[in-house]
């Protein structure tokens, strides 16, 4: 049975992954994940700031992470992928209010990240629904501090 430390963890591994990643290789396979098609609404599906790259990232850097914490590849790879499904979700709704990609929507930026693979882990992590609204309340503080440091360091472009 997992911790509520482990899995803050593994989520701040799956969502750290594409920014480490969009650092090391710069412009390079940075594929969107749209392929840029508009939807009605003349606005993109996601925008370019989701890529294939990040995905890929996350779903090959966050098990790695699980196994080291003693979790099975699949446990890494559910976090991730879930997890990337709430990143997803928050730049489609964004885009769908008019907001540019990598503009800062706080709350819809950080609880879909947290929550959808607190929710579908819930077993796996031994966590009830006041655990789950716990992962996400630290994850939200985690991430917004993490964002304004790799800012700083020059590994992020915004401090969000």
């Amino acid at each position: 049975m997992g911790s509520i430390v482990d899995l803050i963890l593994l989520i701040v591994v799956a969502n750290g992954a594409p920014v480490f990643m969009r650092f090391v290789f710069a412009g390079y396979c940075a594929w969107p994940i749209d392929f840029g098609k508009q939807l009605a609404d003349g606005q993109p599906l996601f925008g370019k700031s989701k890529t294939w790259r990040g995905v890929v990232a996350a779903l090959s850097v966050t098990p790695v992470f699980a196994l080291l914490l003693g979790y099975s590849v699949a446990t890494g790879f559910l976090l991730a992928a879930f997890s990337m499904l709430g990143d997803l979700s928050s730049s489609f709704i964004k885009r769908r209010m008019h907001m540019r990609p990598s503009s800062m929507a706080l709350f819809l930026d950080q609880i879909p990240e947290a929550f959808f693979p607190a929710v579908v882990l819930m077993d796996v992590f031994s966590l009830n629904i006041g655990s789950v609204i716990l992962v996400v309340a630290i994850f939200i503080v985690l991430e917004l501090s993490l964002s304004r440091l790799l800012y700083k360091w020059g590994v992020r472009k915004r401090p969000y």
